[in-house]
């Protein structure tokens, strides 16, 4: 009890008010402590205490009283004395009057103490403040580096409780730690409680905030605090402008982003210049629109201000070239970065097998992935799934499966979209054997089989024309706990409308919406398609309809499907009502 009125009192101050303050509450603490040892005594009816003992334990008190409390401490002993006025007879129930009355007193004291204590003079009530907490700022500091903002949040309010602000610092820790987790709502809480008992936001606050308001796709709001911070007096810097340029040019407003970036220059064009990163980011966000003659003049700035553009400025240059297909200027570029000594990192590598595979050209493709392992630049996931998934699409599932044993001969364990493109490009080909000796060896590396693994076997087995094997491996799917999706679903409905089975295809949809799966534009263009087979065009314009109401983005092939079976059927009138149903509902 001693410590915490000790350390509430703040001990520790030079003050010779608050030692004077402290020496009493000592004395009250000690009277307290006294009256603990002396309560028996106080409420017992006898008067057989051994004054022996009595003396001894008030002479180890006064050792620890001191000689300066001895005139205070001699009439609270007299008070309190065996006898105390009652003759030795013990009254409990004034014993009990008077020792309530004390009690209060006391602490009524220590209140008042208390508070005058934390109103001395601003200077020593702030030094006394941050001597006790600064142990608590650090504390707070590392709860929202570990991501324990909530707990933050609790020691802050507690904190100021008792009547301690934690830094801005502090502040700026709570805020970044509210807004990388998303909780803009208690972040606007802090903001405002900052703004009204400090302390006052400064550039990083700002800077966290619009950050946190930018990752949740509102940069309306983000722009409004930017003005509220240009308002407030508070000067933005580079970070606060990265931050907006990046999400304006996210969101393919470039020209916006410039604007902004030449306010924030033209507010304080010495303290704030556009460095290198706002450039780059930038440039990106041109190529991005597909202005690439806005994004080269970005360029020739950069080359021209800044000797030593960075790896990231070339990635950005080579990617641009590439998204916009100049493929023959990405690698000019490519050759500029190694003629100035920058090595090519994977990132660089990675973009030009994008853009090669997207053109076709496989050949050149394989060659760039070649030169990676030359250029001791080890291929990552991503490059050899660009790859393999490009050659599967080509229908070389051959050659993509040669990559992919270049990844297990590496000690890489491809990841399932991997497998699962090479089981497909297996499937499509025809080699239903090796797509079933792929699954089998991905199992073995203990990748287990998803959804989309069961859909490319389902695929390869209907194409086959082997319904039972597609059934079986439905049945297979849900013994795993694997629930079939839309297009499973939809694989199997198509194969019994191509068999004419329409009862097995309803079934089948049946199925699928009692298993809560949601019927696609796809589910209902193949039972269509089943009932314009069996000639029943009243249920097929039915379903139609209903795909219509249904609210399902809808697409020209379940019209067209009809519209073309009321052709082979000679029925030209309803042929010509349909089409103008589907004007009118395009209208």
């Amino acid at each position: 009890m001693a410590l915490s009125f000790s350390i509430a009192c703040g001990e520790s101050s030079p003050s010779l008010f608050l030692s004077a303050q402290v020496f009493l509450l000592r004395l009250i603490d000690k009277t307290l402590d006294r009256i603990k040892l002396n309560v028996a005594d106080i409420l017992s009816p006898r008067a057989c205490i051994d004054p022996s003992s009595r003396v001894s334990s008030q002479n180890k008190f006064d050792d620890t009283a001191g000689d300066d409390d001895a005139e205070w401490w001699l009439e609270t002993k007299d008070w309190f004395s065996g006898d105390g006025g009652l003759g030795g007879k013990g009254d409990p129930q004034a014993v009990y009057n008077a020792l309530d009355g004390l009690l209060k007193g006391s602490l009524e004291r220590l209140r008042t103490m208390r508070g005058s204590i934390s109103l001395v003079g601003t200077s020593d009530a702030a030094c006394i403040s941050r001597a006790g907490y600064r142990e608590h700022f650090s504390t707070l500091r590392k709860l929202c580096a570990e991501g324990k903002v909530e707990a933050a949040l609790w020691l802050r309010q507690k904190m100021i409780q008792r009547g301690v602000v934690p830094d801005v610092v502090s502040h700026n820790y709570l805020m970044n730690g509210l807004c990388k987790s998303g909780k803009l709502e208690k972040a606007d809480s802090l903001f405002e409680e900052m703004q009204e008992i400090g302390p006052h936001p400064n550039c990083v606050t700002y800077n966290s905030y619009i950050k946190g308001y930018c990752l949740a796709s509102n940069v309306d709001k983000a722009l409004f605090l930017f003005s509220y911070m240009v308002n407030a007096g508070v000067q933005p810097n580079r970070i606060t402008c990265n931050i907006l340029v990046h999400a304006l040019c996210n969101r393919g407003l470039v020209e916006d982003a410039r604007e902004v970036l030449g306010k924030i220059i033209d507010e304080d064009g010495d303290s704030v210049s556009s460095d290198l990163i706002t450039l780059t980011i930038l440039m990106d966000g041109f190529f991005k629109n597909g202005n690439m003659v806005e994004a080269l003049h970005i360029w020739n700035k950069m080359s021209r201000d800044y000797k030593k553009v960075d790896l990231v400025a070339y990635n950005v240059l080579v990617h641009g070239f590439c998204s916009n297909g100049e493929i023959k200027h990405a690698y000019a570029s490519f050759c500029e970065m190694l003629k100035r000594g920058f090595l090519p990192d994977v990132f660089t590598y990675n973009t030009l097998i994008s853009c090669l595979c997207k053109e076709g050209n496989f050949s050149e493709a394989s060659d760039i992935h070649n030169l990676m392992s030359e250029s001791e630049v080890p291929p990552d996931q991503i490059s050899y799934k660009t790859i393999i998934q490009g050659l599967c699409i080509q229908g070389d599932a051959i050659r993509a499966n040669e990559f992919l044993q270049q990844m297990l001969d590496n000690s890489m364990v491809p990841d399932p979209l991997i497998w699962n493109c090479l089981i497909d490009g297996y499937g499509r080909s025809g080699d239903i054997n090796k797509a079933f000796s792929i699954k089998d060896q991905m199992l073995a590396f203990g990748i287990a089989p998803n959804v989309f693994t069961y859909n490319a076997l389902i695929r390869a087995q209907l194409q086959k024309e082997n319904t039972d094997g597609a059934c079986l491996l439905k049945k297979e799917m849900q013994l795993k706990g694997i629930f079939a999706d839309v297009v499973t679903y939809n694989l199997l409905i198509g194969n019994a409308c191509n068999l004419g089975e329409i009862s097995s295809a309803l079934q089948l949809y049946d199925e699928m919406r009692r298993t809560g799966c949601q019927a696609d534009v796809i589910t209902y263009s193949e039972l269509i398609r089943g009932y314009c087979i069996r000639g029943d065009m009243d249920r097929a314009e039915e379903l139609f309809t209903q795909l219509g109401k249904s609210g399902i983005p809808i697409d020209h092939v379940p019209f067209k499907i009809i519209f073309n079976t009321y052709g082979r059927m000679w029925q030209h009138e309803k042929a010509i009502n349909l089409y103008h149903k589907w004007m009118t509902r395009s209208n």
